[in-house]
């Protein structure tokens, strides 16, 4: 079983390797909900929704790629390893972060490619981050990925 400290630490580390707010990572795993060994689905696109952070199963031939094994065992680790969990999640927000050109695009993608539905579920992000009062962790550097578009926080007052 996986205590709260030890996730704490797996998210800490995840946030620093992959250069996401720590305040982030956890802010999302709050609106996610999941918990270690949860599968949630199908979705729509009979997807489904693994662990802690709900990595969608549409990650799992990437990842099957990026660690050499089959669909079982990447289901298994994302799905069953709190800490692989939080890192595949750090790794897509890094990746989507960089793609959307700022924080909060990136967060509102790796829930979404769907504009609308991401934009209400970067608020909801920050809607918990606020409750958490962990927004006020965030430097204007952190959230400043690069300029191709603006810094995305539509729905904060």
């Amino acid at each position: 079983m996986l205590t709260v400290p030890t996730l704490a630490s797996c998210i800490l580390l995840a946030a620093n390797t992959y250069h996401i707010p720590e305040a982030v990572m956890n802010g999302i795993m709050h609106v996610e909900g999941g918990h270690v060994g949860q599968e949630v689905g199908p979705d729509f696109n009979g997807s489904y929704d693994l662990g802690p952070m709900q990595i969608n199963t549409g990650w799992l031939p990437v990842l099957e790629q990026e660690w050499h094994v089959d669909t079982r065992t990447a289901r298994s680790w994302v799905r069953d390893n709190g800490c692989v969990n939080v890192h595949v999640a750090a790794w897509i927000l890094r990746r989507k972060v960089e793609d959307a050109g700022s924080l909060w695009g990136g967060v509102a993608a790796y829930h979404s490619a769907t504009p609308e539905i991401g934009a209400s579920y970067a608020h909801k992000v920050m809607v918990m981050m606020d409750r958490k009062d962990e927004v006020s962790k965030i430097e204007v550097s952190d959230v400043e990925v690069n300029r191709k578009e603006p810094l995305f926080c539509e729905g904060r007052k």
